[in-house]
């Protein structure tokens, strides 16, 4: 039976994923260092199983793909890193040390995840990884700078990974949605230009559903939604001056 490991599992895009796997049949497990509203899913889906993780504590990352995949012979089928954090604001008001912890959880977080869960990947038949892009990986993004890099990196590592596994039999890709309603999000209380002038316009759901089409037909970039699959295409082809025009239109504070 398919199963699947999701970080940031205890609310928005990850429990929306956890819910819809589960429905559909797999084998899901939650990590999430918010223990209660992990443990409030776990009961929701029947008890599954579940651990409170920091991902940016490499040993309890390896004790907890150890404890998930015994369960699974050893094996795993997907790994969605989709925790993550984010704050808006003006680059020098937020503190230094929020920085550095954008980077450690968004960046690092993922990178012990899939460090870890490489002997359990490479032993299951069609293997993958999910990793949580955005938009904001395509150009930087002002009054969001370390997330907008965090997700930078994200990309680099997908690319990356996606060639130098595949001899492996893994596949890595990652989902790029524009802003998504979540209660990380709907929780900022700078709200940045640029959303506010694109909106939040995407809900958990439709990220989750993403997921799901991601882990029937693989691709290495998945944008999502339809005003962002625009602006992602055209952007292969805009000349990046023009890119950067758009963006800092976008952003300006009046």
């Amino acid at each position: 039976m398919n199963n699947i490991l999701i970080t940031g599992a205890a609310s928005g895009i990850g429990a929306a994923t956890a819910r819809l796997f589960h429905q559909h049949g797999w084998q899901v497990g939650l990590l999430d260092i918010n223990h209660q509203a992990l443990a409030k899913l776990a009961g929701e889906l029947g008890n599954v199983w579940h651990a409170e993780l920091d991902v940016t504590d490499p040993a309890a990352v390896k004790v907890a793909l150890v404890d998930f995949c015994a369960l699974h012979g050893g094996q795993l089928r997907l790994l969605f890193n989709s925790a993550g954090i984010l704050q808006c604001g003006h680059f020098e008001d937020i503190e230094l040390s929020e920085h550095a912890r954008i980077l450690q959880i968004n960046v690092l977080g993922l990178l012990n995840m899939t460090h870890a869960a490489f002997p359990y990947l490479k032993a299951t038949p069609g293997a993958q990884v999910i990793n949580m892009g955005s938009a904001s990986g395509l150009y930087g993004v002002p009054h969001l700078a370390s997330y907008s890099a965090s997700k930078f990196a994200v990309r680099g590592l997908t690319e990356a990974l996606e060639l130098e596994w595949a001899k492996h039999g893994i596949r890595i890709g990652d989902l790029m949605p524009p802003f998504v309603s979540t209660p990380m999000l709907n929780s900022q209380r700078f709200q940045a230009p640029v959303l506010r002038r694109l909106g939040v316009n995407l809900e958990a759901e439709a990220v989750a559903q993403a997921a799901w089409a991601q882990a029937q037909q693989h691709k290495v970039h998945r944008p999502i939604s339809l005003q962002f699959k625009l602006l992602y295409w055209s952007g292969q082809v805009t000349p990046a001056w023009l890119t950067r025009r758009i963006m800092a239109w976008l952003s300006r504070d009046t």
